[in-house]
């Protein structure tokens, strides 16, 4: 089928999210940064992910309309319950507030907990990068299914525990890391079984505790690796952090219950840039950081260096004019959900 455009796609997030009993607002708020994840390339965090989002306010995993409730809030520091909202609505407003505190008190923190997923871990930070200031945001499932072993063990006790840090520069498109601690996301995974794609060996493991490249292991009693191969306690080790700052500090506990639906914990930082350097020195120097680094000479089997977020920005830019590729599994998932809401001829299916 052909690529999708970008408005379009997002057109058909939104209704169909209405369609599950989502307000108007909230639709537009995941479908906008679902679509971004597209976007920027990551296509596991972005369309495919409608059809489960509704089917969790079907089994009452989401509460559209949730509460959005502040436990405890200081100048510096806010602790936030989302009520088992959408966890890109709780999670974009969580961000502005903190961003809001670190414009007056220089460094802020937040925690959410209760939230459904909250998607590309990106989109937090950068809201802060875009607002001149360094942020960062880290992210636990809490107690719901969990999917990566321990280095060196067979079960699975861990997330995939992803962490993102963007930083203001003057470069056309911002400077950041967006990374699971795990070998990979699951949502990539589940992407390329979608498509019918075999994995890279040391992404997962099947059930008998053996390396696999059929992403079908994974759901079939399988787990995935933590990130870093033979280092991976490296990987085990920074995903443990992000389980404490993202699971236990803000409440949701860490382990397993099988009762318990899906939820994303995050901690975020902001700290306000002009508290520390001139603003414009700082971004100027950013930017001469980024061309540095890509001036190096390239290894065998490379053709360019890209400083870190740039080839989420050139995507970007690529799919604006060419337009997103939906796999058929998910177009039929959308055209089932259209139907079941009637809006077939609406958005044009």
């Amino acid at each position: 089928m052909p690529n999708i455009m970008p408005d379009q796609l997002e057109e058909i997030a939104s209704q169909l999210l209405k369609g599950a009993g989502a307000s108007d607002d909230e639709a537009a708020t995941v479908a906008r940064l679902s679509i971004s994840a597209n976007l920027a390339g990551h296509d596991s965090h972005g369309i495919i992910q409608i059809p489960t989002y509704i089917d969790r306010v079907d089994r009452g995993h989401i509460v559209p309309g949730a509460e959005f409730e502040i436990l405890k809030d200081t100048p510096t520091t806010t602790v936030i319950d989302g009520h088992w909202g959408f966890g890109y609505v709780v999670a974009e407003r969580a961000m502005q507030m903190t961003i809001e505190k670190a414009k007056t008190q220089n460094v802020a923190a937040t925690t959410v907990h209760r939230q459904s997923h909250i998607g590309r871990l990106a989109s937090y930070p950068l809201m802060g990068a875009q607002a001149d200031m360094i942020a960062m945001i880290t992210a636990d499932s809490g107690r719901s299914a969990k999917g990566v072993v321990p280095f060196g063990g067979r079960e699975k006790r861990l997330g995939t525990n992803p962490i993102s840090i963007a930083m203001p520069s003057d470069l056309d498109g911002p400077f950041f890391i967006d990374m699971a601690t795990s070998a990979v996301a699951g949502g990539k995974v589940n992407l390329a079984k979608a498509r019918g794609q075999d994995i890279p060996e040391g992404w997962i493991l099947d059930k008998n505790g053996d390396p696999s490249t059929d992403p079908n292991d994974l759901g079939e009693g399988g787990a995935i690796l933590p990130l870093g191969g033979d280092q991976g306690h490296k990987g085990y080790g920074l995903s443990s952090m992000v389980e404490i700052f993202s699971g236990i500090l803000p409440g949701l506990g860490f382990g397993h219950d099988p009762s318990g639906r899906h939820n994303d914990g995050c901690f975020m930082a902001v700290f306000n840039l002009a508290a520390f350097r001139d603003v414009g020195d700082f971004k100027n120097e950013v930017a001469e950081f980024a061309q540095y680094l890509k001036n190096s000479e390239t290894a065998a089997g490379f053709d360019e260096i890209y400083y870190p977020g740039e080839l989420e920005y050139l995507s970007e830019k690529k799919k604006r004019v060419d337009g997103i590729f939906v796999e058929d599994s998910t177009w039929a998932e959308l055209q089932a959900l259209a139907e079941k809401y009637g809006v077939s001829d609406q958005l044009g299916f």
